[in-house]
């Protein structure tokens, strides 16, 4: 996929919003893309929009492209983006509960995909419903089929919407906070299956999180967001061994450390995120960094070259 200068707005006129701002990154086959960045920087919505998920109204895609397998999905009819959603774009949904339908049984939802998508009758479609609950290690598989969303644990949900992401075999899986609201343990559990599974199935895997340290684990490459926009991107290992821009040494200074020496405290990104309607002038960043210069806070800096595949869009930071 290629995302180019994707813009998405809420709103008309000169209150509207812009969530998404000149967004643009690529993912590869078999690559795993993480997007971080604190809440309201515009990580979900970016996802929102590849699949065409924005509500219409208040918000619209008012700019760019979007380009799976050559096809930009900006152009596409609502009933062609169906037969992308869930069939070659999957998407896991932050919070499980919310996106699994509480009244059907789990075995139904699993295999309605499974027989829209791949046109496989529905006795077949309930034998690869429970392949998946095997894939994706869940116990007694066979009787799990006929149980409610309501009779698992928020950890056995996420499995479960892990099996329908696959359900289809797609090129391309997006996990909005897959981990939000798990425990420490089952986290780990989701995050290593889902490695696991995407180098099984070759997918490329977007990964939107707030987890510094997954990314680190499981990230090929990273974007780091902020204020609608990627101010930084890189390979995770470049990324973290050399942060660039201040926002991301920022991000970097407040993870705890096992190897941190005694007695350190954490230093926060001082200040709140931008309210998206009154970004100030310049860099978006302006407000909160400690290394501000007057074109900071005069003139929007676009993604420029640090060296080969790190990229940054900040007036102060090295560059080619």
């Amino acid at each position: 996929m290629q995302v180019r200068r994707l813009t998405t707005k809420f709103g008309d006129g000169p209150g509207a919003i812009t969530a998404v701002n000149d967004v643009s990154f690529d993912i590869n086959p078999g690559e795993t893309l993480a997007m971080v960045g604190e809440s309201g920087s515009g990580k979900s919505l970016t996802a929102l929009s590849i699949l065409r998920l924005v509500p219409e109204p208040p918000g619209r895609i008012t700019g760019g492209e979007i380009l799976f397998d050559g096809i930009d999905l900006t152009k596409l009819s609502e009933n062609e983006m169906r037969e992308i959603r869930g069939n070659r774009i999957a998407m896991i949904f932050q919070e499980p509960m919310t996106s699994l339908n509480p009244s059907l049984t789990i075995g139904l939802q699993l295999a309605e995909p499974i027989n829209l998508h791949r046109h496989v009758p529905w006795q077949k479609a309930y034998h690869k419903a429970k392949e998946l609950l095997d894939r994706v290690r869940m116990p007694d598989s066979h009787s799990r089929l006929h149980n409610h969303p309501h009779q698992f644990s928020g950890g056995m949900r996420q499995r479960i919407m892990i099996a329908m992401a696959l359900s289809c075999q797609p090129k391309l899986i997006i996990a909005d906070e897959p981990t939000t609201a798990l425990d420490v343990t089952v986290q780990a559990q989701i995050l290593e299956l889902l490695k696991e599974l995407t180098r099984e199935t070759g997918s490329a895997l977007m990964l939107i999180t707030h987890d510094l340290g997954a990314v680190a684990r499981y990230a090929d490459r990273v974007c780091v967001m902020y204020g609608g926009k990627i101010i930084e991107t890189a390979s995770a290992l470049d990324l973290y061994d050399r942060p660039m821009h201040p926002y991301t040494r920022g991000l970097m200074a407040s993870i705890p450390r096992l190897d941190q020496e005694a007695g350190r405290r954490l230093v926060p990104i001082k200040g709140q995120p931008p309210n998206l309607a009154e970004l100030p002038p310049g860099c978006a960043f302006n407000p909160r960094c400690g290394e501000v210069v007057d074109r900071c806070r005069r003139d929007v800096p676009k993604l420029m070259t640090a060296d080969d595949k790190h990229m940054h869009a900040c007036w102060v930071a090295p560059h080619v």
